[in-house]
């Protein structure tokens, strides 16, 4: 049994103008992307049963500027990637038929990055001033443990289409290292350095409704 979940590409384009009375009209511009991609393999042991793997990719981006009289005072840049490996066990109810429904469970789990960099100018002459900073990611790890239950619908003889409610727990940790260069005066020389290094480890619990494709391959 081949497929997948039917993977998401986004990508986005938008400006927002605001105004506000201290310090005038501005203009922000975001761009960003978005892709989730995960292939399955898995072996019938019975008429109902299967087990298999799946392998899990996310790359994400993002950047956002903001712009006063047509000059960029502020831009924040952000790119990272999951990668993963799972298995899954799934039972089929009926093993023949249009409507095959069925009940699953696996589990994933990998590593994940995060790099950001950007500027910010900021004070008035003369205590103008320009920050630049740059971060990244080391020692990140993600796990996830869902159930679903659903049918397959025979499209033809060997492919199918999964239609799937599920519940999905999450845990993340991550620790991230961010360096902030200023320089007072804006001439060029870093004047102050600031180094921060942050922990973070969270849950999460989901309710998902999916849809996937499954290609059933005959032994000769």
């Amino acid at each position: 049994m081949v497929g997948s979940s039917i993977g998401s590409v986004l990508y986005n384009s938008g400006d927002a103008d605001y105004s506000v009375s201290q310090v005038g009209g501005n203009r922000s511009h975001v761009t960003s992307y978005n892709a989730n991609i995960t292939p399955s393999l898995g072996w019938f042991i019975n008429d109902a049963t299967v087990i298999g793997v799946s392998l899990n990719l996310n790359p994400q981006g993002n950047t956002t500027s903001f712009e006063q009289n047509g000059s960029t005072y502020q831009e924040d840049k952000s790119k990272s990637f999951n990668i993963g490996l799972g298995g899954f066990v799934r039972n089929y109810f009926k093993s023949s038929g249009k409507l095959m429904p069925f009940a699953q469970v696996g589990m994933n789990a990998g590593i994940s990055n995060l790099n950001t960099e950007g500027f910010f100018y900021g004070g008035s002459a003369p205590l103008a001033y320009k920050d630049t900073y740059e971060g990244n990611s080391t020692g990140g790890f993600f796990a996830n443990a869902t159930v679903q239950a659903g049918l397959t619908k025979m499209v033809s003889a060997l492919t199918g289409l999964d239609f799937y409610v599920g519940y999905n727990f999450s845990y993340n940790k991550n620790n991230f290292k961010r360096t902030t260069l200023r320089d007072l005066g804006n001439n060029g020389s870093i004047d102050e350095t600031r180094e921060n290094e942050t922990t973070t480890k969270f849950t999460s619990h989901g309710f998902m409704i999916g849809v996937g494709f499954q290609v059933f391959l005959d032994r000769k």
